[in-house]
């Protein structure tokens, strides 16, 4: 094949699908220029997501009539201006790729002018070809509008999610640089509809609590500390509030926001034995470290980093996220007349009586030892086997013979186990129940039945309840409202971001409502795979684990038995919603082989 150079057009194209991956990307990459350009004010508006329109106008320092044709040009940039300063950047921006990658693939007009003129500049730049700059009224600043974004890249137009999953990703991006900059007053609009200002004060809790509500602002530790030219600062969550995934562990170093494995796994380390697993904290911190100590030339987006030191900054981060977590956390103390006078050691740094701990061994069971002999469950061919006339009734038996094996037998109640598990006699052996995925499955074959009948009893808040969730996660809630309604619950918009609960399902009397709405926005990571087909079923399972009964609650005998008995009364008691397992069988030929009773075979 015949070697040539490439069009300027392709180039461009080429270069923009490295920079410009998505509307947020646009966000992003307008933002930062004009936190480089010293903004007190941003003002960001988007409609259908970003592809039709998206525009960043800010109060920096603007663009000199003179070099505004310049800036839309690729490698141009005022920011460094040799090599040796890839090694020390303090900025966001440095590429000067950015804005001639956006007018590449868009309708982009820049509208810029400095503090020493009496007039504006504009430029209108079509995928890639720059018009005229004309002279105009403008205030102090930029203000830079995308047009028709990907219009002449419909592949990459093409792949693009939903509406709403772009709008949430634009909405996580400005979310976080706000909590970065909260001497920064940031506004976003989407149509018509205002979707986060903040107030550039200085005071990042207030943030919080626009962002995730006053309760939650509340409760974020703050973490300040200081170590060989490295600093952080920020919030962490208690090990009270978490979330079902990483989303919300946010990192910033140098003010810019990265995704960095080893940061997130350091904060994860300080959390080490403090969270169940799957669990995850709600973070945002903010790392400063000398530039030439960290290279953040290193990917397309600038989303990684390398640091010069990793231990070093492993370590610091970890050391301080967990200090400050034994700082604020209180410490569990256990009573020993509940477990006898035998001493067993502790673990110093957290502070928890071990002596509610059991070693592996004593509490593993053989995975040999679980299985239930084939031959006992084999039921003999000829016993199911009928005659072809009568196969109507080999298929009812068949039902019969699953629903035999699913359901549990009639169980008698011993007692609870660390406030987490059931312990019941069957005629069969004993049996294991974990209390909250047992009372999932509970809630939400109650909850599905009573729908199919058309009856979900509904009760009206003594006094409604407001919740206030990102900007990203209110959308999501918006979209699922029907749902809600249908399924009993009455909520409503209150404000920006904010909803108002007025009633909830009766079977739910008594749960938290702000749960029950951060349940459904929350991007589960268990296998939902039973129900996928059905999204009201999914959603409807999201909202019962967050209700159900949780690990460590301490439940009353009455209650105990009680869970027990609906359990027993399930279609499919031996999984909860997500298909975890609800309970263990221990046979009563699998205890006696466990104590020797009888040798083996």
């Amino acid at each position: 094949m015949t070697i040539r150079l490439l069009s300027s057009e392709v180039s461009s194209q080429i270069a923009a699908g490295e920079v410009v991956e998505r509307p947020a990307s646009v966000v992003k990459e307008l933002l930062e220029n004009s936190l480089d350009a010293g903004a007190k004010n941003i003002s960001i508006a988007i409609e259908d997501a970003g592809r039709t329109l998206i525009e960043v106008a800010d109060d920096g320092h603007g663009i000199p009539f003179d070099e505004l044709d310049l800036a839309a040009s690729r490698h141009a940039t005022s920011k460094l201006i040799q090599s040796e300063d890839l090694f020390h950047i303090q900025t966001l921006g440095f590429r000067g790729e950015a804005l001639a990658s956006i007018g590449s693939v868009s309708h982009m007009t820049i509208t810029s002018r400095v503090e020493s003129a009496k007039e504006g500049a504009r430029l209108r730049v079509d995928g890639g070809v720059s018009n005229k700059v004309e002279k105009v009224g403008a205030p102090v600043g930029t203000a830079l509008r995308v047009e028709n974004l990907f219009y002449n890249v419909p592949a990459r137009l093409k792949f693009l999610k939903s509406d709403g999953t772009e709008r949430r990703v634009i909405d996580s991006l400005v979310t976080r640089y706000a909590l970065a900059y909260p001497n920064v007053r940031f506004k976003m609009t989407d149509g018509k509809q205002a979707t986060l200002q903040t107030a550039g004060d200085g005071d990042r809790r207030a943030i919080l609590a626009a962002l995730y509500g006053v309760d939650v602002a509340k409760q974020m530790l703050e973490v300040m500390a200081s170590e060989e030219g490295m600093a952080l600062s920020g919030f962490i969550s208690p090990t009270s509030l978490t979330r079902s995934n990483r989303k919300e562990i946010t990192f910033f170093v140098n003010g810019r926001w990265v995704q960095e494995f080893s940061l997130t796994a350091a904060l994860l380390q300080a959390y080490h034995t403090l969270l169940m697993v799957g669990r995850y904290p709600l973070t945002a911190l903010f790392l400063e470290i000398a530039p030439e100590d960290v290279d953040v030339n290193v990917h397309p987006t600038k989303a990684e980093v390398r640091f010069k030191s990793q231990d070093k900054v492993f370590s610091f981060v970890q050391r301080s996220a967990r200090k400050a977590l034994l700082a604020y956390t209180p410490v569990p103390s256990v009573s020993p007349q509940l477990w006898g006078t035998r001493s067993v050691p502790v673990e110093k740094e957290v502070g928890i009586d071990w002596t509610i701990a059991h070693s592996s061994e004593q509490l593993s069971v053989n995975s040999n030892q679980l299985l239930v002999n084939s031959d006992q469950l084999s039921v003999n061919s000829e016993q199911l086997s009928v005659h072809s006339d009568q196969i109507q009734n080999a298929e009812h038996a068949t039902r019969n013979m699953e629903s035999l094996f699913s359901a549990v037998p009639l169980l008698r109640l011993i007692g609870q186990i660390g406030s987490t598990y059931l312990v019941a006699e069957g005629p069969d052996g004993l049996y294991l129940i974990d209390q909250h995925a047992a009372h999932e499955r509970v809630l939400f074959e109650k909850l599905m039945a009573q729908r199919e009948n058309k009856s979900i009893p509904s009760q009206a808040l003594l006094s409604p309840e407001v919740v206030t969730l990102p900007p990203q996660s209110a959308k999501t809630l918006i979209e699922q409202l029907p749902f809600l309604n249908h399924f009993g619950f009455e909520v409503e918009e209150f404000g920006t971001n904010t909803f108002q609960v007025r009633a909830m399902p009766t079977l739910f009397s008594g749960g938290d409502p702000a749960s029950a709405l951060r349940a459904l926005v929350e991007d589960f990571e268990e296998d939902e795979s039973p129900l996928q087909a059905e999204v009201e079923a999914r959603l409807a399972a999201r909202v019962c684990k967050r209700l159900a009964v949780k690990g460590g609650q301490t439940l009353t005998s009455d209650e105990q038995r009680s869970l027990l008995h609906d359990l027993e009364a399930c279609q499919s008691p031996r999984t909860c919603p997500h298909g975890r397992p609800t309970m263990i069988h221990l046979s009563v030929d699998t205890l006696e082989r466990q104590f020797g009773r009888k040798g083996a075979r």
